[in-house]
């Protein structure tokens, strides 16, 4: 690696750093740039794992919400990138042990120095603070999801913060699945949209 793509690596490292603190402080536009930065190459990873676009999509708000819900344990000792990384791996393993008894193999994703390199993340195991974090995240999220149309919140709220399946929300408001799972995919657009457009303000 040569001292110009070192120097980059360095300068993305404490740029993230200081967003993160402006991000802790309550800065809108930290957390919205941190999300846009990290967001497709989190899906890309989630969806390589549970091979299935719907859950990735899931998935990763999901570890957006913990990572941000969670940014007082970050260690600026270490990348953003990283940390993040290991939670969007964790909970993804969590939702494959949950769903139908499914196992998922570690190995390829941990090492000795990741178990001893300071990241204090949660273990693989199902998180008993589940409900914590959601209400935590429901905070967070909430400014950007009162933004939406009414039609698209209820839709993000039944899936993300009441944790109904599509077939839940289906039946719940009397929909057809299909038209289900095409309004979530567009809420879930329009959501980031909104966050995209706070990223860019003056």
């Amino acid at each position: 690696m040569t001292n110009s793509e070192h120097k980059t690596i360095r300068n993305n490292i404490e740029e993230d750093q200081t967003l993160v603190k402006e991000a802790i402080d309550g800065n809108e536009q930290a957390f919205a740039r941190l999300l846009i930065r990290y967001k497709d190459s989190i899906y890309y990873l989630l969806l390589k794992m549970v091979n299935n676009k719907n859950d990735a999509e899931d998935l990763t708000l999901e570890a957006f919400g913990k990572a941000f819900s969670n940014l007082n344990l970050y260690s600026f000792d270490y990348a953003f990138s990283t940390w993040l990384y290991r939670i969007a791996q964790n909970n993804c393993i969590d939702f494959l042990r949950r769903k139908k008894g499914v196992h998922y193999s570690i190995d390829s994703h941990t090492d000795d120095e990741n178990e001893s390199n300071g990241l204090h993340l949660q273990s693989t195991l199902p998180d008993p603070e589940q409900h914590l974090i959601i209400k935590q995240r429901g905070l967070l999220l909430k400014h950007f999801i009162n933004k939406l149309s009414p039609q698209y919140k209820q839709l993000i709220e039944l899936r993300y913060f009441r944790e109904f399946s599509y077939e839940e929300i289906a039946k719940s408001l009397d929909l057809p699945l299909g038209t289900v799972k095409v309004q979530l995919f567009r809420a879930r657009n329009r959501l980031y949209e909104l966050i995209g457009e706070a990223d860019v303000k003056e």
